[in-house]
């Protein structure tokens, strides 16, 4: 079996933040899914759940970082090409996020940014070929 990753992430509203991810075109979980955390679908190994704050707070005694000033992290998911990336970016910016950066084309990767409702930074990218020395 595939190791699964479940990415953790706080948010103020659960709702908009279901409605943003089903924009892109992930499903929610119903099995994972309450009125304090949602599953997102990202592929058969990869999800996200989200958490309302109070809820996120009973798994760590840490303050919930402000993304409106820090960056917590920066998550990275792969596309099938350039076209994908420019089509989950643009789902994303439609559906309420910003561009935090600008497209990168570095000839043998291609990447653009997002951040979600809750200021989480995502990127997608493609690689293209291998760099040059």
């Amino acid at each position: 079996m595939s190791t699964q990753v479940f990415i953790n992430l706080p948010v103020r509203d659960l709702p908009a933040a279901k409605a943003f991810y089903t924009a892109l075109g992930y499903r929610i979980n119903p099995q994972f899914t309450n009125d304090d955390a949602a599953c997102v679908v990202i592929s058969d190994t990869i999800h996200v759940m989200l958490l309302v704050h109070p809820f996120f707070r009973t798994f760590t005694t840490k303050d919930i970082c402000d993304t409106s000033r820090h960056t917590e992290a920066i998550l990275c998911l792969s596309a099938d090409s350039r076209q994908a990336v420019d089509a989950l970016t643009e789902r994303a910016l439609q559906a309420g996020g910003t561009q935090p950066s600008p497209t990168q084309d570095l000839g043998f990767m291609y990447g653009r940014s997002f951040t979600d409702l809750d200021g989480h930074h995502w990127e997608v990218m493609v690689m293209l070929g291998q760099p040059t020395a």
